[in-house]
């Protein structure tokens, strides 16, 4: 019979069962060897913890857990999953890793939670209609790339990777049936885009209101202390303290962090809204991105994306209120910040000095990427091939804007024709992307 027992805790990295820290037998009255000198005092880790925080559920149980941790030296169990929905990471993916980053630094558990079942499921947080479903295929590739780009952030050596496959392939069709009966529809129905959409008479599928009673699964099979999740996860961490309360485990503490807005000022960042800056982008492009955001952005990016203590970034506020600063000025500064956090202070300076080359004197990167493709080829599918728009729809919307240009002319038809020819096409392709394109004759 398919129960909900407690099932392994979690994989390392290399795929080895990891064990939590065993102080029964240390020898100090239950406190770990060095005890509390492991841990700093309870209101520095609340300092660091909040700093960019939303929600918190519920404060007095996160500082008792943290005093407990303390007084015991035993590090708390930090889970946060993310759904290989997609194949790269972007910074605004990385401001829950940061608070992750965060719980390293005060010696907590991290634990990187792929979800390679419920991304199968697809979370409906925010959708109008059913996310399709991906395949294993799919999500498994995805995992992969994850796996590599989470380590720009992360502390490689103190993160715990597990896949909640591990424990939700266990349960089977009894326990997934068990483990719904824990939950009435009257409370799933309680989340936002659920009873949105039943309200405006939009389909909802079965298996979405699985989805929150998967993820909390997943806090009761970790034993988590505590659970991170974007501020649109709300609901599907609190199930997780259900469904632990109801096994007479101690719930989970439940921390946020806002959703970054992306380089247009309005969404949600998201790579399909072409509006994302991903973590392994160039320092170029990084940084010439960073550039284009509007000046309201600036303080939600200096707090979520760079280390700048709150006080410094409130005298940087004040002086643009005074005048003493140029909103120019702070995003140079907040630009080679983040592009100094993953790819070094070097390349920082090195992209703050091409981009005023480039931008402020009218001039050209030194290098520009080279390329090749068989034609005769239109304009729209060049770009689209070689990723200077991440999507056909975008490609047109940046040609028919008058945002391209072929060998410095400016080129609003979207089905001009790329003919073969000796000399590379010099594309440019909005302020900040350039490729020369060699076009060849296709072979008959």
């Amino acid at each position: 019979m398919a129960t909900l027992a407690k099932l392994p805790r979690l994989m390392s990295e290399a795929g080895e069962r990891v064990d939590a820290p065993d102080d029964s037998d240390d020898g100090s009255d239950g406190k770990a060897q060095g005890g509390a000198a492991r841990f700093a005092p309870v209101d520095e880790q609340m300092e660091l913890l909040a700093r960019g925080s939303v929600d918190l559920v519920e404060e007095e149980q996160l500082r008792d857990k943290l005093r407990r941790s303390r007084e015991r030296g035993v590090p708390l169990v930090v889970k946060t999953g993310f759904d290989p929905t997609a194949p790269d990471l972007h910074l605004g993916h990385s401001v829950l890793l940061r608070k992750m980053r965060h719980f390293q630094q005060l010696g907590h558990r991290v634990i990187f939670l792929i979800g390679d079942f419920t991304g199968m499921i697809g979370d409906p947080t925010g959708k109008k209609a059913t996310r399709p479903q991906l395949t294993r295929e799919e999500v498994q590739q995805n995992a992969e790339t994850y796996q590599r780009q989470v380590f720009r952030i992360l502390d490689r050596d103190r993160t715990e990777i597990a896949f909640n496959s591990t424990w939700l392939h266990e349960l089977g069709s009894e326990g997934m049936v068990r483990l719904a009966g824990s939950y009435t529809l009257a409370r799933m129905m309680e989340r936002e885009d659920f009873r949105t959409r039943w309200e405006s008479h939009q389909s909802i599928s079965l298996h979405e209101l699985l989805y929150p009673l998967a993820q909390g699964y997943d806090s009761v099979a970790l034993e988590a202390d505590i659970e991170l999740g974007g501020h649109d996860q709300i609901f599907n961490l609190l199930v997780g303290r259900d469904l632990m309360r109801e096994r007479g485990m101690e719930p989970q503490c439940v921390l946020t962090v806002p959703l970054l807005v992306g380089t247009d000022g309005s969404e949600k960042m998201s790579k399909s809204l072409g509006n994302s800056i991903g973590i392994e982008d160039s320092p170029r492009e990084m940084y010439g991105r960073t550039m284009s955001i509007p000046d309201s952005l600036l303080w939600d990016w200096y707090l979520l994306l760079t280390d700048v203590p709150e006080p410094d970034i409130e005298v940087l506020r004040r002086g643009l209120e005074a005048g003493s600063e140029h909103p120019k000025a702070l995003k140079q500064r907040l630009a080679r910040t983040i592009v100094a956090g993953y790819h070094g202070e070097e390349a920082g300076l090195e992209a703050e000095r091409e981009f005023d080359t480039i931008f402020a004197r009218g001039g050209r990167p030194d290098e520009i990427d080279q390329a090749r493709s068989a034609g005769p080829l239109d304009l729209l599918t060049a770009l689209a091939d070689h990723q200077l728009a991440p999507s056909r729809s975008q490609a047109r919307r940046l040609i028919e804007q008058g945002a391209v240009s072929i060998d410095g002319e400016k080129q609003g038809d979207p089905f001009w024709r790329l003919e073969p020819r000796e000399a590379a096409y010099q594309l440019k392709v909005g302020k900040r992307r350039f490729l020369a394109l060699r076009v060849v004759a296709e072979a008959s």
